[in-house]
């Protein structure tokens, strides 16, 4: 991995693959006995593409990505 002058963290395809993550997309991070643990949040497409039969949105999930689609669409 390689740091960036401003701090960025570059990694390899594979690990961000991996993790789920992908350009554009959305992350959360958190510090975990002196490490730093990210994870891809999700989308509402990844959401919408995933099989969902068996599954649940939790509410709090459902609100904060229908916010998150509505920012996108006005500034777009």
């Amino acid at each position: 991995m390689v740091i960036g002058k401003k701090g960025e963290i570059y990694t390899t395809a594979e690990l961000r693959e991996g993790a789920g993550l992908v350009p554009g997309g959305r992350a959360e991070a958190e510090l975990v006995e002196g490490k730093i643990v990210i994870k891809a949040k999700p989308t509402a497409m990844s959401l919408l593409r995933q099989r969902r039969i068996g599954k649940k949105v939790n509410v709090k999930e459902l609100e904060e990505l229908r916010r998150e689609l509505g920012e996108e669409l006005e500034r777009n």
